[in-house]
């Protein structure tokens, strides 16, 4: 396979009901297929909907990538008696294309229209996805040839809910399938995953509670069925010897408002920070190697809720996202390095002060109507750090504010006619709730306001694909000093990993140090994707 349009296997979310499994057994594509016409533009329920109409991911990939389904005769690739449908002329031909989706249908045995009506245990369902994937290799090879090394074979793992966890038990536990079937995987995306399990009234799902399987989002649970220990109590990291850091992806939803699933209920209990049933700080991975280092898994926030008609799955942002993680030409990631911060200086001398710092971003591309991320106060999503963390030398490595990822498609701007590929990214911290000796400190706070806004655009020429050694050229422009216009050119530092550093000053909004303020600079990191 020349290109990087590998097979595309979706493992669909958690069904709690034997009526949800025989929804999920009925539907061909398990939910993928379901698109939307609505989203929500502000965090006000009560305010209209807008219409914006998405196809749904799979019929999108029909369109924008040539992918196909692998249904032929009413049989799945699953069946000993399926055979491929003829090629266009007629001949017979075996195996599939490398550019299929699969859908991984691993409650058909659950439901009580194609099975027993009994969910199984997640590790269960790692083992299933295992012979799924090493079924997909042996008929991609077949369709390739006899020239085709089964040794290339690659495809992509794109998960919901429940699903990501299904993934990460199949990757983590060496005992639940083969390690061929693990070497086949090249990226994964997950949206809207429990990757920390799920808190209902801030107490974790327990782990007697096994009606329905509902304990698959223990926290001890998940550590049995991922074969990994918590850290500090937390199961939201990656062992960097169980799959690459850098070829994972976190989708993570932030309306709550609008998950209707037990008629509110589930969003009621989940709480403010959440999807309406993961709670935002629970649905993103960070990597862990055995020296202890760290690193985020590249992740990106959406105003969208767990699923229904305004769900994650079903939206355009995620679907963005998705297809330039897996198929785009430029990673970057983006952080806010903070050098300081400036307090009101009319603030009581030496009163115990505390304050919460909430940074926000908005990074959406040239020309488009949707966001690639999306953190705002108001959706309870911003990087958040207290006054103590940005002052006390002992915590100075957390002045370093990861915010996003986002991958940039070198198709994008070959459709635009553009030599750059180009995007705007809105920084914002609002003035932080001062608090003096506990409370809530009135005079001269403005409800709000920020101690910096703009707006940075950021336009970049990789370098040719014939000639990789040619530099790259990037440059930037806030929009209060340039209009908006990506006009001074940033010099790149190389890192060790490969990447380019690219540093950018805060604009004038942000250069004096005001009180109250902030100063940074905020750091991109650029590499060639795929």
């Amino acid at each position: 396979m020349s290109s990087n349009r590998y097979p595309i296997i979706y493992v669909r979310g958690y069904a709690m009901t034997e009526a949800e499994r025989d929804d999920t057994a009925a539907d061909p594509f398990c939910g993928f297929n379901v698109g939307s016409t609505v989203y929500r533009a502000t965090v006000k329920k009560e305010a209209p909907a807008q219409k914006f109409v998405f196809e749904s991911p799979v019929v999108r990939l029909l369109a924008d990538f040539q992918y196909q389904s692998v249904y032929q005769n009413g049989l799945d690739i699953i069946d000993p008696d399926w055979k491929p449908s003829p090629d266009e002329n007629g001949n017979d031909v075996d195996g599939i294309p490398a550019a299929s989706f699969i859908i991984y249908r691993y409650y058909d045995a659950g439901s009580e229209l194609l099975g027993d009506g009994q969910a199984r245990d997640v590790k269960i369902y790692a083992q299933g996805l295992s012979q799924l994937i090493l079924r997909v290799r042996d008929l991609v090879a077949l369709r390739e040839g006899p020239g085709y090394s089964k040794d290339d074979f690659r495809c992509y793992l794109v998960a919901h809910s429940m699903g990501g966890l299904v993934v990460r038990a199949f990757l983590q536990n060496s005992a639940l399938g083969d390690a061929a079937a693990r070497a086949c995987v090249d990226k994964v995306f997950t949206y809207a995953t429990p990757h920390n399990g799920i808190d209902m009234g801030g107490i974790n799902v327990p782990a007697w509670l096994s009606v329905a399987e509902m304990n698959t989002f223990n926290r001890e649970k998940m550590s049995d069925f991922m074969a990994t220990a918590p850290v500090n109590g937390r199961m939201d990291y990656l062992p960097a010897s169980a799959f690459p850091a850098e070829r994972f992806f976190c989708m993570v939803g932030t309306n709550r408002g609008d998950y209707e699933t037990a008629k509110g209920l589930s969003r009621m209990f989940a709480g403010h920070g959440s999807d309406g049933l993961v709670r935002i700080e629970n649905a993103s991975l960070w990597s862990l190697d055995d020296a202890g280092n760290t690193q985020p898994v590249a992740t990106a926030f959406a105003y969208r809720s767990h699923s229904g008609f305004f769900g994650i799955v079903n939206s355009e942002e995620a679907y963005q996202n998705l297809t330039r993680f897996l198929f785009g030409d430029v990673r970057v990631d983006i952080w806010f390095d903070i050098d300081g911060v400036t307090l009101p200086p009319d603030l009581p001398a030496g009163a115990n002060l505390d304050a919460l710092y909430q940074v926000e971003l908005l990074a959406a591309p040239r020309g488009k109507r949707w966001y690639l991320s999306r953190r705002v106060a108001e959706e309870d999503s911003p990087a958040c750090r207290t006054h103590k963390e940005l002052t006390d030398p002992a915590t100075a490595a957390r002045r370093a504010v990861y915010l996003s990822t986002v991958f940039l498609a070198n198709r994008a701007r070959v459709k635009q006619d553009r030599p750059t590929l180009a995007y705007a990214m809105t920084l914002g911290v609002r003035v932080p709730d001062y608090q003096v000796n506990n409370k809530f400190w009135l005079d001269g706070h403005y409800e709000g306001s920020s101690l910096f806004r703009d707006t940075l655009v950021i336009e970049l020429a990789p370098p040719a694909a014939d000639d990789p050694a040619q530099n790259w050229n990037v440059k930037y422009g806030w929009q209060t000093d340039t209009a908006g216009q990506a006009s001074l050119p940033m010099n790149p530092t190389q890192l060790a990993s490969g990447k380019l550093r690219f540093t950018v000053p805060l604009s004038s909004l942000g250069a004096a140090p005001a009180a109250p303020g902030i100063t940074g600079k905020v750091r991109l990191e650029v590499s060639a994707w795929n």
